[in-house]
């Protein structure tokens, strides 16, 4: 089961994920596995495979896993008091504005964090070094602070970027990215399969849809894992899907897939939760049903944090309350929880974001630069000291690093939605030429104007759906 990186890398991940979920991991375990070779043993499936089975099967702290609950009644159990519905009722002009000021926020972040992603999660000496190292590569130009697109232009420091196409020289559209592909499937998803979607509607739109080398760790192993349990015939023909499966949610998630917690599903809320504006319970609900089947736990509730914020973004926009709701939305003791609460004491004490990130970084030095809780509070910190506008909070949220594609589009899809683009700065959205050209089947080029009445008929569809719901009895979780 290797595919996004060999089998020995995997069960390396594997051993912090268990240990973050609480797991005591028998020091037998870890001396096993030490004595294999990354390299000769790689693929040595009847080394690894053990060692892995012994992982699995080991209890992971009671207490934890009671306040961190995989599947959405029980997370709804476990949330605080919330607004569930924030009764927007747009115009359809007001409507189609919003939409085309959260893709132009979602694009424009995604670009200007592009050329470093590599650059902001690195580490030296063990220790992380993508903030100094952008903010020296955009000093060393004069262009610190960030206010415009990364230029490529050479300094003579060694430092290098990627992504030609989305820097300051040359970018004149929004280029193929994994988070520009996420939120079109989610449209797209709504839109052909309804808001009564489900997971296997996912999964099925990812098959037709993204290839396969576009995907990344979390997405890839569940991928394979979904394809793996799934034929199109067999003893029990076929199913309502057309696939005869064995695939559950839980093995898709879970299997040879470390990158569980990781930012993955983080990254795929926007689409959704622009089908739910101003309906943040609906889209942490749509936002668990994209991500359960690929992540788990805190995974899980970074994309239904995100959702909550970005669907209640159209309506409200105080950081303060946008972060309320989106707390809201998950589980009030999980670990997310606990780090989001703990980054707005920070701010709090904070004069500036960058004294603020130190605490970050101070507080998560250990933990993946793809991690869901580390790249969540950059978020959250950029909305607070950018004031929620449409290009300072995107550009501390890259200057913030770690994962600062993934960071800037979530962010810039919150003040874009808040916005709309008659209120947008253009100063970055204006270079992209309202033009997005992706990499997926069927969008190889479109305009955000497009894809604004594109999710404007989805909208419709879900509001209609929502309120269809509200007439029908409702479980007491389901009201809490």
């Amino acid at each position: 089961m290797g595919t996004w990186a060999t089998p020995h890398n995997l069960l390396a991940e594997e051993f912090t994920q268990r240990r973050d979920e609480g797991c005591t991991i028998p020091i037998v375990l870890r001396e096993r596995f030490a004595q294999l070779n990354p390299s000769t043993d790689a693929w040595n499936y009847a080394a690894l495979q053990p060692i892995y089975d012994a992982l699995a099967a080991l209890e992971p702290e009671a207490g934890l896993a009671a306040r961190e609950p995989n599947e959405l009644e029980a997370i709804r159990a476990l949330r605080p008091a919330g607004p569930r519905d924030l009764k927007w009722n747009p115009s359809t002009e007001e409507a189609i504005d919003r939409f085309h000021g959260a893709w132009l926020g979602r694009a424009s972040g995604c670009a200007l964090g592009k050329p470093v992603e590599g650059m902001g999660m690195g580490r030296r000496n063990g220790k992380l070094c993508g903030r100094s190292d952008i903010k020296r590569y955009l000093a060393n130009r004069g262009d610190w602070p960030l206010q415009d697109y990364f230029s490529g232009r050479d300094t003579g420091d060694g430092l290098k970027i990627n992504c030609e196409l989305s820097q300051r020289e040359r970018i004149a559209f929004m280029e193929a990215d994994d988070d520009i592909h996420y939120s079109l499937i989610g449209v797209h998803i709504v839109r052909h399969s309804g808001p009564g979607f489900t997971w296997i509607d996912v999964a099925q739109a990812w098959l037709n849809h993204i290839p396969f080398g576009a995907i990344c760790t979390a997405e890839t192993q569940a991928y394979l894992n979904y394809v793996n349990r799934s034929s199109r015939s067999g003893p029990g023909g076929w199913g309502p899907t057309g696939l005869n499966m064995a695939a559950t949610p839980a093995f898709t998630r879970r299997n040879w897939n470390p990158y569980r917690e990781w930012i993955g599903a983080q990254i795929r809320s926007d689409g959704f939760a622009w089908c739910c504006a101003g309906k943040p319970e609906l889209a942490a609900e749509f936002a668990w049903r994209d991500a359960s089947w690929t992540h788990e736990r805190n995974g899980i509730y970074g994309e239904m944090f995100c959702a909550a914020m970005q669907a209640a973004a159209f309506v409200e926009s105080d950081p303060a309350k946008l972060v309320a709701i989106g707390l809201s939305e998950i589980p009030a003791e999980c670990r997310l929880a606990q780090a989001v609460r703990q980054c707005l004491a920070w701010i709090a004490v904070s004069p500036d974001w960058e004294s603020c990130m130190d605490k970050v970084d101070a507080a998560y030095a250990n933990m993946s630069a793809v991690h869901t809780i580390n790249n969540a509070l950059i978020c959250v910190m950029s909305l607070f000291y950018g004031k929620m506008d449409t290009v300072q909070a995107t550009a501390i949220s890259v200057m913030g690093a770690l994962d600062t594609d993934c960071n800037g589009a979530t962010v810039g899809s919150i003040v874009g939605a808040a916005a709309g683009k008659a209120r947008f700065r253009m100063d970055l959205a204006g270079r992209l030429n309202d033009t997005v050209k992706p990499n997926i089947t069927g969008y190889q080029q479109i305009t955000f104007a497009e894809l604004a009445v594109q999710i404007h008929e989805a909208w419709l569809k879900t509001d209609a759906y929502w309120k269809e719901r509200q007439g029908a009895p409702r479980s007491a979780t389901a009201k809490a």
